[in-house]
């Protein structure tokens, strides 16, 4: 009787994670904000070229993670071209995301805007990723960069 029951144990947790692996594949895509769909999207690689000659541009981009913000997840980077990254807000601090979608690939709605971000946003910005004191005091500069606010954000 005992290996009956360690038999039907061992099949159940087999079969869970069969279940589960299937279960990843199939999930739909998450979306927070404002409802949208992958369709007609810049990568976001071809951002920087867009808004060379413009302050901001009304834009739907497709770009992988880099970080999220660990506190809220109230904002995330993306990766651009040339090791460059963006800053993604979202609008009128509607809605976040979740913490742990590093590398995943989302679809964003809205406004991309050249921008000069302050070192005291830069700081708060390193201390919310979880960066050490000493990287954080590193920065000591206002730099130039691409930023994003999304009403909506679709996560593959």
């Amino acid at each position: 009787m005992k290996k009956f029951f360690l038999i039907c144990v061992a099949f159940t947790g087999i079969c869970l994670q069969n279940c589960q692996a299937q279960t990843t594949k199939t999930e739909k895509p998450a979306i927070f904000g404002k409802v949208l769909s992958q369709n007609n999207s810049i990568s976001a690689a071809q951002l920087p070229a867009l808004l060379a000659s413009k302050d901001s541009v009304a834009v739907k981009v497709t770009g992988q993670v880099l970080d999220v913000c660990q506190a809220k997840g109230c904002w995330m980077d993306i990766k651009l071209s040339n090791n460059e990254v963006m800053k993604v807000r979202f609008k009128d601090y509607g809605f976040f995301v979740p913490k742990d979608i590093a590398g995943k690939t989302v679809t964003m709605n809205g406004m991309a805007y050249n921008k000069i971000i302050s070192v005291a946003d830069q700081q708060h910005y390193a201390q919310d990723a979880g960066k050490s004191k000493a990287e954080i005091n590193a920065i000591t500069q206002p730099k130039s960069s691409i930023t994003f606010t999304a009403d909506g954000v679709l996560i593959k």
